[in-house]
Formats: structure tokens, sequence, C-alpha cells
């Protein structure tokens, strides 16, 4: 079972992303996701085994971004991939058996790739973009096409710009759930609400299939 809200580490600093991710646990985070970047090997994997040690605490469950060997070595709970350059079935390969692996895709046909490589969930993005007319925002149409289209049972996550207004509305396309960086980063007490909403929304399908 893919959670339904994914938190993406933010920070100005390698040591901001860790206590960003302290706070989201602290905040009942299911899901939080450790995304560095111009870090070195070493350095990378040292903040893994200590994002590792937090969520283990708070039984939150940790993905690491795009490296997979280090989210094999730390036992993460799997691998976010975020670039073309990093194949799902390579990944496959090294990981445990037990470890997901998600992937972030913007169109349809990366969505139906993603889906030939047997990822366990999909991030599609971006849902909103800062100019409006950007051609890279899918939006609430873009959604609901590409649910429509794939008819599949993995999960597909919304991600980019999401604020906790959109969450309705995104649920409604047939969208699984929601990956949120800026906007709870800025606020903390919002992973409350985002679950709530993101809940109320599971209660309502529980709902309408026993009815």
């Amino acid at each position: 079972m893919i959670p339904k809200l994914h938190y993406i580490s933010q920070g100005n600093s390698p040591k901001e992303h860790i206590e960003n991710i302290q706070k989201a646990c602290s905040a009942g985070a299911e899901l939080v996701e450790l995304r560095l970047q111009n870090v070195s090997e070493k350095k990378y994997l040292k903040l893994a085994t200590e994002a590792r040690e937090i969520t283990s605490y708070f039984q939150t469950r940790l993905l690491i971004n795009n490296d997979y060997k280090t989210a094999k070595q730390v036992k993460a709970d799997g691998v976010h991939i975020s670039t073309a350059n990093v194949c799902p079935i390579s990944a496959r390969k090294h990981l445990y058996t037990w470890q997901i692996i998600g992937a972030s895709a913007n169109t349809l046909k990366d969505c139906e790739v993603l889906l030939e490589k047997q990822v366990d969930y999909i991030s599609l993005s971006s849902f909103k973009t800062k100019e409006k007319s950007d051609p890279k925002a899918i939006g609430l149409e873009g959604f609901s096409a590409i649910i429509d289209a794939l008819k599949s049972k993995t999960p597909i996550l919304g991600a980019g710009g999401i604020i906790k207004e959109d969450v309705a509305s995104i649920l409604e396309t047939g969208i699984s759930g929601i990956r949120v960086s800026n906007e709870i980063t800025k606020d903390f007490d919002l992973m409350r609400t985002f679950n709530n909403l993101l809940s109320a929304s599971a209660t309502d399908e529980k709902r309408h299939t026993f009815e």
C-alpha cells in the first residue's frame, strides 16, 4: 500500500533537509523522501543513514531520491527515480525485494513506459507552475485525461505546486495521492490538514464501495 501523502525534503543545506525530515515525522508524516543534490556519495550515505534513524524512530517510511545503492545500504523503504538516467529495471536488480520503486512522469507516454517497467507508483507533474500559461502545467484536466487513458491499478500521485485547497479537486480526477514539498516545509502543521483531507477521501471511497 503506497501512502497517499509523500513529503519531499527541502532545505538550504543538507543539515536543514535532515531537520525538516525530523519535523515532518514529528508532524505525522507517513512517508518522506530524502532529496538532495550536489552532495558527495560519502556525505549522501551519512545523511541517508541519519534520515533512516529518524524515520525508523517514528515508524515513517523513507525513500531515497535516485540513489538506489544508498537506498539499499541504509535499508530505506525504497527509491524515487526522478531522472531518465536511472532505469527502474536496473534499480530493481540491486534493491531488496521488499523495497519499492516510484518514478516521475510528465506525460501519458512517460507513464506508459514506467508501467511497462513495473514501478510501484508514478508521480505525475507538474500540477501547476508559477506561470499559469506554462505548457508544463498539467492541471486537473491533464490529470483526468491521463488517468482515464491509463486505466491502471498502479497508484498515480500528483505533484507540483499543490496546496491544501487543491486536494479535493485533484482526488476527483482519480489521482491516488499527492507529493508535497514547499507547502509543508513552510508550515509543518499542514501535515495534519493534508492527511485529514486525504483520509476523508479514503473514507468516502470505502463508503461508496460498500453501498
